[in-house]
Formats: C-alpha cells, sequence, structure tokens
C-alpha cells in the first residue's frame, strides 16, 4: 500500500477544517462537494488518484464521481485512521 501511496495523488475531501486539523502528508485538500466541478484538475493529476476522508463515506461519493466523469483510476482508501493503521503494518 506505501508504494501506491509513494506513486499516486492523495487527495482529503474532508472540508478545509478537517484537513487543517490533520491530514497525510503530501494529500491536497478538495472536499467531496467540489469533486464534480473540478474534474478538469483531476484528469491533470498523477494517478491513481487516492481519496480518503474520515469514514470513507464522502471518499466514496468523490471516487464514484470521479468514476462517473472516466477516471478509473481512483481508489477509496476510506478513512484517515484506516490509512494509517494500515500503513504501520
Amino acid at each position: 500500500m506505501e508504494e501506491t501511496f509513494e506513486k499516486a495523488t492523495i487527495v482529503d475531501v474532508r472540508t478545509p477544517e478537517e484537513f487543517a486539523s490533520e491530514h497525510m502528508p503530501n494529500a491536497i485538500n478538495i472536499p467531496y462537494d467540489e469533486v464534480a466541478q473540478r474534474i478538469d484538475e483531476f484528469k491533470e493529476m498523477q494517478k491513481p488518484i487516492i481519496a480518503y476522508c474520515r469514514t470513507g463515506n464522502r471518499s466514496g461519493i468523490a471516487v464514484a464521481t470521479l468514476m462517473q466523469n472516466g477516471i478509473t483510476e481512483a481508489i477509496n482508501a476510506g478513512g484517515l485512521e484506516d490509512i494509517k493503521q494500515s500503513m504501520k503494518r
């Protein structure tokens, strides 16, 4: 999983306030409710695109939106705590 993170674009789809309190290194913040209007930005990003949020719900919505717009290399990594746990393994 760590190798995937190194070659991917990591997108935190939580609110700017949540992002400011804690986020993954190198993550960029694009709130999930802005994903649809920022599709062109996503098309330019390094693939795969790995999205996460607090629980996996918002990142699931974001990934579904990306896929509906032709970006198939998108992964829902779930919640921030899930990612931190998987990185420890």
